[in-house]
């Protein structure tokens, strides 16, 4: 394949292959300037790993999110924090040119990477082949149970996710928490706030508790919107999801159901929100619980010991919208 001498708009040069170079001109953010000598190109490709300069270059879908890391310093952080050890079954999602991947290969041979663009796929196998196992699915339609049938054993879960299903992406993780031992997501800086709050501050809501419910989430660090190309409009971190063991006793769907509901009415009393899922003041009255607190008051604990008196209360006629739920948690991200 043909390459061409590109001069960086910092004064440094290197070459770039004829492909990617065809991509980056169909690119409007990449402002070109060409003479008979070289091709200037952007500062931010200087971020790119150098042993893919001579592979294609992704231009970033909109309509899939992508936003693509491109600080090679980040990529080997965030794969030093994961702690890889011998017999580890790591799961990427959303590998996109490799920026993570190519540092998890050096680690372990137990990589499955997830992977919707199909244009992604093609520079992964081009560069991988056969030694790289690829399925090309949107992740939220990949079952884990089959992945760890082949596998063999539970899984690690790593990814630069799509901001804009973020919630969806955790979601699906925690329904399928018995074949995850941990996730570490890079997530935006406010949601990854969330994650870790604490009850009576402005950032504790419904992620809060879910994720502190499932998992023991941790902050590992801070990462710049300078990271990334296209450049995000707000600065991400790397969280990590250690998933419990076991979940303590309680009615798991209703709590969940109670979770919702009363996030529902946020700033407003519990009683506001159990009273959508069918509770009237009679009923209300019987429970040997606070209700002029707010939802944002509770831990998840005191959340479960709420459930466990609903519970003998409920009109099962009468539920919680499923469909409100989910647009009341994307709301949230």
């Amino acid at each position: 394949m043909a390459v061409v001498r590109c001069r960086l708009a910092f004064g440094a040069t290197l070459w770039v292959n004829s492909q990617s170079l065809s991509w980056l001109r169909q690119d409007p953010g990449a402002r070109l300037i060409e003479s008979s000598q070289f091709v200037a190109i952007p500062t931010w490709v200087r971020y790119i790993v150098p042993s893919l300069y001579d592979r294609p270059m992704l231009i970033p879908k909109k309509s899939l999110g992508q936003n693509f890391l491109q600080d090679d310093n980040i990529a080997r952080k965030i794969v030093k924090n994961l702690h890889v050890q011998r017999g580890d079954h790591l799961v990427e999602i959303g590998p996109g040119h490799g920026a993570l991947t190519r540092h998890l290969r050096e680690l372990t041979d137990e990589l499955t990477v997830i992977e919707i663009d199909r244009r992604a796929v093609e520079v992964l196998r081009e560069r991988w082949g056969s030694s790289l196992r690829i399925v090309h699915a949107d992740v939220l339609q990949v079952s884990l149970t089959d992945l760890r049938r082949t596998m063999g054993g539970r899984l690690r879960v790593v990814g630069n996710i799509p901001y804009y299903i973020t919630s969806e992406i955790v979601f699906w993780l925690f329904d399928q928490r018995a074949y995850v031992s941990d996730a570490t997501l890079m997530v935006q800086w406010e949601v990854a706030r969330r994650f870790i709050a604490l009850p009576k501050t402005k950032e504790y809501g419904i992620l809060s508790v879910f994720a502190q419910y499932y998992t023991k989430p941790r902050l590992l660090f801070k990462v710049s919107r300078n990271s990334f190309y296209p450049r995000p409009n707000v600065d991400s971190a790397l969280v990590q999801f250690t998933f419990k063991s076991t979940l303590e006793d309680g009615n798991e769907e209703l709590f969940r159901r109670v979770v919702r509901a009363t996030f529902g009415k946020r700033r407003k009393t519990l009683r506001n929100g159990l009273r959508c899922m069918g509770l009237d003041e009679p009923a209300l009255k019987k429970l040997a619980f606070d209700l002029t607190q707010r939802p944002e008051d509770l831990t998840y604990q005191e959340f479960l010991r709420l459930t466990s008196l609903v519970e003998p209360l409920m009109n099962s006629g009468r539920e919680v919208s499923e469909r409100s739920d989910e647009r009341y948690i994307s709301s949230q991200t």
